[in-house]
């Protein structure tokens, strides 16, 4: 959450969480020599264009929490150590609604992991975050695309830079189901119509899904949306829309909802192991797949993070209790384009220990040591495929590894989670309280033309 994070892609239960992440942070020699216990001065060499900050202390804002959030500060550990700067991690399930708050209140974080641009942007108009400085524009042109780097970019200057990322065209299945019941994966649009009729017609709803996601509840609709605007509209009309260069109730973008539509509020398809098209705004993002594995449903859209959803102890793998399929193609025309997101990293202050970890976390070692602790992907062209492990530290994840092949490979057409990019206003309120409205009832013209007219005038 997109919301990134579990609003895309970390929050494994509601609520926030604070924890400081340094583990003996000490202080080292202007050289960055570390004296800390069990640490030698090799061990830090690495890090000595960092600086030293001995005492020092960054605090973190995040949606990142839970588990994943401990995943960050291990793989902080030896830069705490090396640098002397204790990192303060404090994850939220209100992260988008905080935020704010935060800042027009004085106490803005040093630093915060953005899953929205929109947001950012919003937070840039308020003169709120600090540009990068050269270094780290350096750093940040480097090691990643220009496609992502203008999402960390408000009216030409480079204010954030990015950190993790995410797929989100992909649809969860059960291998054996489709084996056993000789089905197919399907390749195209119309292939996937045909098969969720063919489920249908048994006694498995060949869908389901779940919106609810606390103070983001509607998000996973949205991706649902923009997914399907992609294909139908093509990268540029996409553009467009996110940019309010169309509006929002533009035909092309009631084509899209009434597209969603034909899976999401069918009562043949929705909700497998729930109930009603409508159960769908109750049922959390999170549990919205786990149907599959009881047998009640057969397919769950939802993003490469999904991964860390199942149980402990499910086999995810081409072969094993659970995969994902590329969400396919509607107009070949269009191409293979693919949604995805992430979370961009913005500081409130000119710090030095603020601009250090910024810059870390855009760099190589900091991606793969994270990569390395499971449930983790990022756009970096420093990172390793290999270091992409399952949670057993052994094994290479296969979505994640899909997933970086799909974001390295120069003919991807890659767009940023539409919601995302939009003013937060829009973004992440009215687009996903109207993503909630329209499952449970209202009408595609009731809630895109609320939508438009609630979108900022200036």
């Amino acid at each position: 959450m997109t919301a990134r994070s579990w609003r895309r892609g970390s929050a494994v239960a509601a609520g926030a969480m604070g924890v400081s992440l340094a583990l003996a942070a000490c202080g080292g020699s202007s050289s960055g020599t570390s004296t800390a216990s069990g640490s030698g001065s090799a061990d830090c060499a690495a890090f000595s264009s960092y600086g030293t900050f001995t005492g020092s202390t960054v605090n973190i804002f995040s949606s990142i929490r839970d588990v994943e959030a401990a995943n960050y500060g291990i793989a902080f550990k030896d830069f705490e150590k090396c640098t002397g700067i204790t990192i303060k991690w404090e994850g939220s399930g209100e992260f988008e609604s905080q935020l704010p708050v935060r800042v027009d209140g004085g106490t803005a974080p040093d630093l915060a992991t953005f899953p929205q641009p929109g947001l950012l942007a919003t937070m840039v108009a308020k003169g709120a975050v600090k540009p990068l400085d050269d270094t780290a524009k350096a750093l940040a042109t480097a090691n990643y695309s220009a496609d992502w780097l203008k999402y960390g970019t408000v009216k030409g200057v480079l204010y954030a830079a990015p950190n993790s990322a995410n797929v989100k065209s992909f649809v969860w299945y059960s291998p054996k189901m489709f084996k056993d019941n000789g089905w197919t994966v399907p390749t195209t649009w119309d292939a996937m119509i045909a098969l969720s009729d063919k489920i249908a017609a048994t006694k498995v709803k060949p869908w389901c899904a779940g919106f609810e996601s606390g103070t983001a509840t509607g998000w996973p609709g949205t991706d649902w949306i923009e997914d399907v605007m992609l294909r139908t509209g093509g990268a540029d009309n996409y553009d467009k829309w996110v940019n309010h260069q169309i509006p929002f109730n533009d035909p092309t973008v009631v084509a899209a909802f009434d597209k969603v539509g034909t899976i999401l509020k069918n009562d043949k398809y929705v909700n497998g192991g729930y109930g009603s098209p409508k159960t769908i705004a109750s049922t959390s993002f999170q549990d919205g797949g786990l149907p599959i594995l009881a047998g009640d449903c057969a397919m769950h859209r939802q993003a490469s993070f999904y991964s860390g959803m199942w149980p402990k102890g499910t086999n995810v793998g081409p072969a094993g209790d659970i995969f994902a399929f590329y969400f396919p193609t509607i107009d070949p025309a269009k191409g293979n384009p693919v949604l995805g997101g992430g979370e961009i990293i913005g500081a409130f202050n000119d710090k030095k220990p603020t601009k250090a970890v910024q810059n870390y976390m855009m760099s190589g070692d900091f991606v793969n040591k994270r990569a390395k602790l499971s449930n983790f992907l990022s756009a970096n062209k420093q990172l390793d495929q290999a270091n992409l492990l399952l949670a057993d530290g052994k094994t290479v994840d296969p979505i994640m590894q899909l997933s970086a092949k799909i974001l390295q490979d120069p003919k991807t057409v890659f767009r940023f989670d539409g919601s995302d990019m939009m003013p937060s206003a829009v973004g992440s309120g009215t687009f996903w309280k109207g993503m909630t409205n329209w499952i449970t009832g209202q009408s595609t013209k009731q809630v895109v033309d609320t939508i438009e007219a609630s979108w900022p005038k200036s």
